[in-house]
């Protein structure tokens, strides 16, 4: 569910890539399709947190946390919104967390679980061994869990901050996603849709390491969030994986217009939300133009791309190992896309 890295476009803190912290010990993400297939999710029913994690309460106390790490919301640190009257720089914060939270929820109900349902019982034609099938129904059980945790939390931190949420009716992500797919023929969506799953569980995000680490926020927060990232390592590996099946079985056209629209679909993730945060911005009384400057500040061009270089290293990477990057065209699109500047 790694997808959620967009909602951290322009953070300073990624300054690395957080992949050893969130795999784990779940394997090597790059073994290929010959291989033999190694689940990841051997130890699934005493190490997932469906199975293992207590309901993470909101108790009383704790009221000077912060409700997100301010260093992975990058809004919130413009000068020009640290002028805003006090209260506004948490509950920015506050509204992130909500944000994220159902991201996550809609991410991983909406997009995943029909994946992987699809996987599990065929519909998603890809020919792979029947463990990995069956592993299929154990992320199927996780991402149900991420999404009642998320919707929990976000309902618990409402009843206790009194600030209410200010969401979309859709994610960014799935508007990006439903444009896009109405664009091609019917024939590619099914392969469009499972590449958009693969991209989102393979991207690394910055939250799922950090947070946790964070003892500004609240303990709740980081609990849930680390209940998480130890099974996306899990899905990580597993997606990798997948791909590789995935990929074997590909005509040559078909492995062509894949390579071409990967960088898309990582972008789906990665460009920044501007039209919500400027709604944001004004609903805390900032001027129309003081808001764009402050996005325009905040998501620079430099400030962009190399976010996007860190967060897709290993997506590209991936694809890269598949020869996605022999064929010109997806090598210009992932370039223009800066994905591959060092």
């Amino acid at each position: 569910m790694c997808g959620t890295v967009g909602l951290f476009t322009g953070c300073q803190a990624l300054t690395y890539c957080p992949k050893k912290v969130i795999l784990g010990d779940t394997g090597d993400a790059d073994s290929t399709a010959d291989d033999e297939y190694q689940s990841p999710f051997r130890t699934w029913y005493s190490k997932a947190s469906v199975r293992k994690s207590p309901r993470r309460m909101v108790e009383e106390g704790d009221d000077d946390a912060f409700f997100f790490s301010p260093e992975l919301v990058p809004v919130a640190r413009h000068p020009l919104v640290m002028e805003l009257p006090p209260g506004t720089f948490r509950e920015i914060l506050l509204q992130h967390l909500y944000r994220y939270l159902d991201f996550t929820a809609k991410l991983e109900y909406l997009v995943v679980n029909r994946t992987a349902l699809g996987i599990a019982q065929g519909s998603v034609r890809v020919d792979i061994p029947e463990e990995m099938r069956l592993d299929a129904y154990k992320i199927y059980c996780d991402e149900a869990y991420h999404t009642l945790f998320s919707v929990d939390l976000l309902q618990q931190v409402q009843q206790r901050s009194g600030v209410r949420a200010k969401l979309p009716e859709e994610p960014y992500f799935l508007t990006r996603l439903r444009q896009y797919l109405e664009t091609l023929d019917a024939s590619r969506r099914p392969l469009v849709e499972l590449l958009f799953v693969v991209v989102s569980e393979t991207l690394i995000s910055a939250s799922l390491a950090e947070v946790p680490a964070d003892d500004g926020v609240h303990p709740t927060v980081r609990a849930v969030i680390r209940d998480h990232a130890a099974d996306e390592g899990r899905h990580h590996t597993y997606f990798a994986m997948l791909v590789r099946y995935l990929w074997a079985q590909l005509d040559d056209e078909a492995r062509r217009f894949a390579s071409r629209i990967v960088p898309t679909l990582i972008n789906f993730f990665l460009a920044p939300d501007t039209p919500a945060l400027l709604d944001e911005l004004r609903g805390y009384g900032v001027k129309a133009d003081t808001a764009q400057q402050i996005l325009a500040e905040t998501y620079t061009a430099e400030a962009l791309a190399t976010h996007a270089r860190i967060t897709a290293r290993q997506t590209v990477r991936i694809f890269a190992a598949l020869g996605a990057l022999d064929d010109s065209a997806a090598r210009d699109a992932f370039e223009n896309s800066g994905l591959l500047i060092e």
